[in-house]
């Protein structure tokens, strides 16, 4: 099956074990290795990537950059076949490219420890750190509009025009929390159009599993780098705090689990802020709390529109799948608004650990 890909490689397919890997979704992903050396191949999803080209240039941009200026920074960067290209199309027309495999690492995906959020963030802010100076406009936006969240209300809107009154019905409940929270809406516009604001190279996916871990909890680099492109340092907050702060995932049907751990906001703040400090202007960090309320409602709104327009974009497992899950994530956003008010003790408090750090003290 991957005889003349691995070809372009080098690779004898017959010396290697081939094996699925991981746990992502989108792209289709392998283990390749033998008793010398490992490798994972990977399949690019060309229907959510439509330009797999794009990915590959962004990527090569940012390693050549970052082998000049941090030349010692963990970049897990697609290896070069043969020909010097590092995506491959094979016969049937897919994508595929190969990456080293990085000995000692391992992912994880469910946090249980504070440790590996901080570590995480701290992996995730220094990304975004090291490429501060990188000239964006000469990356190419591989999901266009991905959080844009004026967009996503839009989509919204237009699925409550279209869907049937039996689903308009069964969502009523979560449709009135998408209106009563349009304020987060007014925010994110407000933000969007502050000209202080710039756009940063960041991950947009942040999720736990898209790190690298060693055996000790200690994040080692970042993994699954095709959503790199720029946008606001939010997303990335966001999604951490989305995804981090419950020990309940999205998929979870008992809402009672659903709980917000301060501890775990506390671990995010003081790890993205020990990389980001510096770099955020003052207007940027005031909306900090701010972007877990945007990425969770902006989910939620994804979820809703999805089953109200019949899980053409997520699909669903069993009836009513998509509005079980805009349930979970208006109950997380919920909690995490009654949060704020220790999210700002939090803040205050990691804030002058920081700088007592930076002044030596």
């Amino acid at each position: 099956m991957f005889n003349d890909i691995l070809i372009n490689f080098g690779l004898n397919v017959s010396e290697y074990n081939i094996k699925p890997f991981g746990s992502g979704l989108i792209n289709h992903t392998y283990k390749i290795n033998n008793a010398n050396q490992a490798f994972i191949l990977q399949q690019i999803n060309d229907s959510v990537f439509k330009h797999p080209d794009h990915i590959d240039n962004n990527l090569a941009l940012i390693k050549q950059y970052l082998d000049e200026t941090n030349p010692g920074y963990l970049f897990v960067a697609p290896l070069k076949s043969k020909t010097g290209k590092s995506i491959i199309q094979s016969a049937d027309g897919k994508f595929y490219r190969l990456f080293p495999f990085i000995e000692g690492s391992h992912t994880v995906n469910f946090l249980q420890d504070t440790k590996e959020a901080y570590s995480a963030a701290v992996q995730f802010g220094r990304f975004t750190r090291l490429l501060n100076h990188f000239d964006i406009n000469k990356l190419e936006y591989t999901l266009t509009d991905f959080h844009n969240l004026k967009l996503r209300f839009k989509q919204f809107e237009q699925g409550l025009q279209t869907a049937a009154d039996e689903k308009l019905k069964q969502a009523a409940g979560e449709i009135e929390k998408a209106r009563t929270y349009i304020d987060i809406l007014h925010t994110y516009n407000q933000f969007t159009a502050n000209s202080e604001i710039k756009l940063r190279v960041i991950h947009h996916d942040t999720k736990i599993n898209n790190v690298l871990f060693d055996d000790k909890q200690n994040a080692l680099c970042l993994v699954d780098l095709d959503t790199v492109m720029p946008g606001y340092y939010l997303s990335d907050v966001g999604d951490m705090m989305r995804t981090y702060l419950s020990p309940a995932n999205e998929e979870e049907k008992d809402l009672d689990q659903i709980i917000i751990r301060t501890d775990f906001f506390r671990a995010i703040y003081k790890g993205y802020m020990s990389e980001m400090g510096t770099i955020l202007t003052e207007t940027e960090k005031q909306y900090f709390i701010f972007s877990g309320k945007m990425m969770i409602y902006m989910q939620g709104l994804r979820f809703l529109t999805d089953f109200l327009n019949n899980d053409i974009y997520y699909g669903a497992q069993y009836e009513g799948h998509n509005l079980v899950r805009a349930k979970n994530q208006f109950k997380l956003l919920e909690g995490y608004t009654n949060a704020e008010p220790q999210f700002k003790e939090i803040i205050a408090g990691v804030d002058k650990e920081l700088l007592a750090t930076t002044d030596g003290i």
